[in-house]
């Protein structure tokens, strides 16, 4: 392990958790990602390991099962894991949005049920805001949950971007519920829909059309989801009272905005791993091309910012621990590490020359991941209209 992407002040259970976890990356991760990740193969036996480890209940409190760590330990695994293979990481982290609005949301009896099952992987989550016809526009959602005269709710339209769409068993999915309130804010409702794996009617009105085809972030699978009439009863919306939809998404996509961060780091970490690796052994003009200047201080450029990034990551993580506001932090910490991590790519590709456009190599792979950082979980657009909203209201003259 090199100087790079350490972080101060942990304890040892950190440090613990987290060798297990690099070690886990080497040996099962990194030998067979780039073979997995061309056949857009979903990584069974590395979600079994995972789930050995303990990992699907890492941030779930003791009391459910879990092992009660902090976001901060999250972030970091999460650095250590897309190191190895972005997707991996994609596989844990809308699991981990849906316990963390559990966790903060959930009533009792909503964490009772579902938080023990989710810390052995037993229950898997989804999160669902995005619909065909809106972006970053939440206010715009229209899937509708309609209340009926018996109490319950019958929930019809058309939800995007799943990730774990197929094999995940409870999905939060945001609606309109229209509850009379006069902010459209207001009006949202998180419900929490079980259905079966796979893809078909997997719940009564519950439709998952099949596999969306990506040009990365491969093995993990990203769905549609169609609800059609699908009924569902009061005590599946999450907190037990609707009108609280909104909010509980944006926590949960607050903390998503950490892991996204957290993943460009391991990109970016590993992109620099492989170029000054390569940097070493390429030898042109009578000497290995890292001796050049050119490559010099690409090589020195790529290593600041990935520290920097890492840095900006583990920031917003201990602002959340610490049970302060980080949403201009969060932002800030997507966008630089997203924004640094396509560059550190891309020079690490330019490093590799011809060979870095050819699919044997790993950067490769690295350079289709590292497209997704930048719209995942909200582009730096979004992210610097959330920074600068915040900023100005904080300066107001």
């Amino acid at each position: 392990m090199g100087r790079l992407v350490n972080t101060d002040g942990l304890t040892e259970e950190q440090q613990e958790i987290l060798k297990v976890v690099r070690q886990f990356v080497e040996k099962e991760i990194i030998p067979v990602a780039t073979e997995l990740e061309h056949g857009d193969t979903y990584p069974t036996e590395i979600v079994e390991g995972l789930k050995e480890l303990g990992i699907f209940g890492l941030m779930i409190p003791e009391e459910y099962g879990g092992l009660g760590e902090s976001l901060l330990t999250y972030a970091l695994v999460v650095e250590e894991i897309a190191r190895g293979w972005m997707s991996v990481s994609g596989v844990i982290n809308t699991h981990f949005i849906v316990a963390y609005m559990l966790i903060q949301h959930g009533t009792e009896e909503q964490k009772q049920k579902y938080l023990p099952r989710m810390a052995v992987g037993e229950v898997r989550g989804a999160f669902s805001m995005s619909e065909p016809g809106l972006g970053s526009d939440v206010s715009a959602v229209s899937t509708k949950a309609t209340k009926l005269d018996d109490g319950s709710y019958e929930i019809t339209g058309q939800k995007m971007w799943l990730t774990n769409g197929g094999t995940s068993t409870l999905v939060a999915v945001l609606t309109k519920t229209d509850e009379g309130e006069d902010s459209v804010y207001k009006n949202m409702t998180t419900f929490l829909v079980e259905k079966e794996p796979g893809f078909g009617e997997t719940a009564q009105g519950v439709t998952i059309p099949g596999k969306i085809d990506k040009m990365g972030y491969k093995g993990v699978e990203t769905t549609e989801m169609i609800l059609d009439k699908h009924k569902i009863a009061a005590d599946q919306i999450l907190g037990g009272v609707p009108g609280k939809g909104f909010y509980q998404m944006m926590d949960g996509v607050e903390v998503g905005r950490v892991n996204v961060g957290a993943r460009a780091v391991g990109i970016a970490n590993r992109a620099f791993e492989l170029a000054i690796d390569y940097a070493q052994q390429r030898v042109t003009f009578g000497k290995p091309i890292a001796q050049h200047q050119a490559i010099l201080f690409r090589i020195a450029e790529m290593a600041t910012k990935v520290e920097a990034a890492h840095t900006m990551v583990v920031r917003a993580a201990r602002l959340k621990d610490s049970g302060a506001r980080m949403d201009v932090e969060a932002g800030m910490a997507k966008m630089l590490a997203s924004e640094y991590c396509s560059e550190v790519v891309e020079a690490s590709f330019r490093i590799h020359g011809g060979y870095g456009y050819s699919k044997e190599y790993e950067i490769e792979r690295l350079y289709r991941e590292a497209a997704f950082m930048l719209i995942g979980e909200g582009t730096s657009d979004i992210q610097k209209m959330i920074i600068g909203r915040s900023l100005l209201k904080e300066y107001k003259n």
